[in-house]
């Protein structure tokens, strides 16, 4: 499966590609043929670079799964967060150009915020990033009455975050809320009280790997759940 974002990409590149090729041909052009090839080649990157596989998860009480596929490089403890209203547990999450870039819901619950923030685009990985880079932050309320907050950050590369989330939303953990373009930065904020389930170095999948699981006493919301069927 591909994301939607992705088409216009995909599309430009096939026709440039059938051209040049048709170009060189009539034109007996080694050079366009090889900046064909070239095309072509990009072309099956940014396919590559748009997919969007379908994951499935257990619905548990208090689980959150991670908004991204990527590198967990750094889990930190913080002493205040104001959404969260208290302290706090901070998640980062680094996507390469070669990881999945569709982003996911870590809970079910009701999104209470989405803020764009215009910023740089310093390399997704490095501290500052988390502060200084353009970024959506979402702000929910989970199923379990829990605040957390989750981040979709631009990197060096990344200059276009897509998040379709609006305050109001109902959502369901595991769905497909948007993806930020060509290597980025993710991040999860949790209460202090919930048990961290990765560590720095860790590699997570979106929508399928348990960050972390929140002190609550909810009830089961049911067997389970395949992300796949949810709108992207």
């Amino acid at each position: 499966m591909i994301a939607r974002e992705g088409y216009p990409f995909i599309l430009v590149g096939l026709v440039l590609t059938v051209l040049l090729i048709l170009l060189a041909t009539r034109g007996n052009s080694l050079w366009l043929f090889c900046l064909s090839a070239i095309l072509g080649l990009l072309t099956l990157f940014v396919t590559f670079f748009f997919r969007d596989p379908d994951r499935s998860f257990a619905l548990e009480p208090g689980l959150l799964v991670s908004p991204a596929d990527g590198r967990v490089i750094k889990v930190e403890q913080l002493a205040s967060h104001p959404f969260i209203g208290g302290p706090a547990a901070k998640i980062s999450i680094f996507l390469s150009v070669f990881d999945v870039h569709v982003n996911r819901v870590p809970a079910s619950g009701v999104v209470n915020y989405v803020a764009y923030n215009a910023g740089e685009f310093f390399v997704a990985y490095a501290d500052k990033a988390s502060e200084k880079n353009e970024q959506t932050e979402i702000g929910m309320t989970t199923g379990s009455g829990e605040k957390i907050l989750f981040k979709q950050i631009a990197g060096y590369i990344a200059r276009r975050i897509v998040c379709r989330l609006k305050e109001g939303d109902t959502v369901t953990g595991g769905q497909r809320f948007g993806m930020i373009r060509f290597g980025s930065r993710a991040e999860l904020f949790v209460p202090a009280s919930a048990m961290v389930l990765v560590k720095a170095g860790e590699r997570v999948l979106g929508g399928e790997t348990p960050l972390a699981r929140l002190a609550t006493k909810t009830q089961p919301l049911g067997n389970s759940a395949e992300a796949g069927t949810y709108d992207h």
